[in-house]
């Protein structure tokens, strides 16, 4: 059958639908990949500006469809801030090829099947998509009524049939999976060009010189604010970690190097990467270091499970950077959250990863601001805890938005608070007193009575309030400068877009400072020996 898959977001990174087209490949081969990026790519401006594309205009969303017309199969893939624009795409492409079967996975039908639906879709996909849509393929091709394909909601003559879940993929099947696809004969859109092959420039200014990747799926926590917590409510063993062999994420990375070979580092994007036992850990480590021998970067941990063991091994095997989830200083925010990592458990955790600030980027830890719930005292114990905190470290500052069929969705109902929807963007924070404050403390500690006087201005969200739009940007400014400066100590270009990494790599600078400037955490630990 010819197979058309489309995707839809702020980039062209897209693990899920990565894999998802590189499996489809490995049994119907007359299948193309489509990237459609709503601002076509990030750049170093967008960082500076926090500017968001989101919209695409009439005359694009033609051009797309036009594009997927003609195949037998058109599948949709996308998150929930881009759902809209995502039913526009399928209404057009249902006018243009009446007869294609149209279907829509990723996270948004998931999280929010009863949406979803009722777009011009013929079904839509509501769990892991491989094996269902391999069968779906496969009935269609046949002739047959796919109806009863479990995982997937189907519209039909008499209404919606909505189906149960298949069990998760195990790990042997995750071990026989090809790798996520990468730099084939992917096409992404351009406004104005219609869609192109990718090439290295795309990449360069998508992520630099870093590899993005997933090796884990899973999380043991259900946060309300998170879309796991849907995952979660539909099977139970989402809380555990799942994944391949260290082999099979080593194999990966070494096929992406090949591809490129100025992939300088890699990000591992992970929910829940620490959660991973000690041993697998040094399985992955060992094989890291003798194989690949990359800085990488390890996102998505939980205080919970930052240890100083894990944290050993993995620095004496490369990582160079990591990526924890604080969300709030106030212990009765986490709890509103439904977040179990109580405020003592998140110093601890900070500490260790101070211990290797020798051998790291400082660390970068989320926080999520303007929630309309937060009393004075709220935003002023996330502020205390961050001045607290040992220095250097970053912050991935978030405005609270909130995804439909959430438990967070149901709490604010219940409370009858209205606050942003996910639509929103997620990096453009409100222009308060406060958040000034989040940015500056990353930068500059002052002395503490200083800070107490900075605070007695501290008001939240809800509180009527000066705003400081161009305070704001100078802080985030320089917060900016602070962390691109402190990437380049260490040679690093994952999140410094553009040519400016490639040029270093080509000249060979950015191998030289790995080689012979870069400090290696000491550890005596045995390289294995390949079979």
């Amino acid at each position: 059958m010819k197979i058309k898959l489309l995707t839809l977001e702020d980039g062209i990174i897209s693990y899920g639908f990565r894999k998802m087209v590189s499996y489809v490949k490995s049994f119907n081969p007359d299948t193309q990949a489509y990237y459609v990026s709503t601002h076509n790519n990030r750049s170093m401006l967008s960082l500076l500006f926090n500017t968001y594309g989101g919209a695409l205009g009439a005359e694009h969303i033609d051009a797309i469809a036009a594009e997927l017309a003609g195949a037998d199969v058109v599948g949709f893939s996308s998150m929930t801030p881009y759902a809209e624009l995502t039913k526009a795409v399928v209404a057009r492409v249902r006018e243009k090829a009446p007869g294609a079967f149209l279907v829509w996975g990723g996270i948004h039908p998931i999280i929010h099947p009863e949406d979803a639906i009722q777009s011009e879709v013929d079904a839509i996909c509501t769990g892991e998509g491989e094996f269902s849509f391999r069968e779906l393929i496969e009935a269609l091709a046949a002739g047959r009524d796919p109806g009863a394909i479990t995982n997937f909601w189907f519209k039909t003559p008499a209404g919606v049939v909505k189906n149960g879940f298949r069990p998760l993929m195990t790990n042997e099947e995750m071990e026989r999976m090809p790798f996520q696809e990468f730099a084939g004969n992917e096409l992404l859109y351009k406004p104005g060009k219609g869609f192109v092959p990718t090439n290295a420039k795309d990449y360069l200014d998508s992520s630099g010189l870093a590899y993005l990747t997933l090796w884990t799926v899973g999380c043991p926590f259900h946060c309300a604010y998170c879309g796991n917590s849907r995952f979660i409510a539909n099977d139970k063993n989402y809380t555990k970690i799942r994944h391949p062999s260290a082999r099979y994420i080593v194999e990966e990375v070494k096929r992406a190097r090949a591809i490129h070979p100025f992939i300088s580092s890699v990000s591992f994007h992970d929910d829940s990467f620490m959660a991973l036992d000690l041993e697998t850990l040094r399985e992955f480590a060992r094989l890291w270091r003798a194989e690949v021998d990359l800085p990488f970067a390890v996102y998505g941990i939980i205080p919970n499970y930052a240890r100083q063991d894990k944290f050993e091994i993995l620095t004496w095997a490369g990582m160079n950077r990591t990526r924890m989830g604080i969300q709030s200083g106030s212990q009765s925010i986490l709890d509103f959250y439904r977040r179990p990592t109580p405020i003592a458990q998140i110093e601890k955790a900070a500490a260790v990863a101070a211990r290797f600030k020798k051998y790291h980027i400082p660390p970068t830890y989320d926080i999520i601001v303007d929630n309309p719930i937060e009393t004075r005292q709220d935003v002023i114990d996330t502020l205390e805890l961050l001045y607290r905190l040992p220095r250097p470290f970053f912050l991935l500052v978030l405005s609270l938005k909130i995804i439909p069929n959430t438990e967070l969705e149901r709490l604010f109902r219940e409370r009858g608070v209205v606050s942003e929807g996910i639509t929103g963007y997620y990096l453009r924070v409100a222009p308060t007193f406060a958040n000034m404050l989040v940015y500056m403390l990353t930068f500059y500690r002052p002395s503490r009575p200083r800070f107490e006087k900075l605070l007695r201005r501290v008001q939240p969200l809800t509180a009527i309030q000066k705003h400081y739009p161009v305070g704001l940007f100078i802080m985030r400014f320089l917060y900016l400068c602070n962390r691109a400066w402190s990437h380049l100590r260490f040679m690093d270009f994952s999140v410094i877009l553009g040519n400016w990494g490639y040029v270093c790599w080509k000249l060979g600078i950015v191998q030289f400072w790995k080689r012979h400037l870069t400090p290696r955490y000491p550890l005596d630990v045995p390289t294995p020996t390949r079979p």
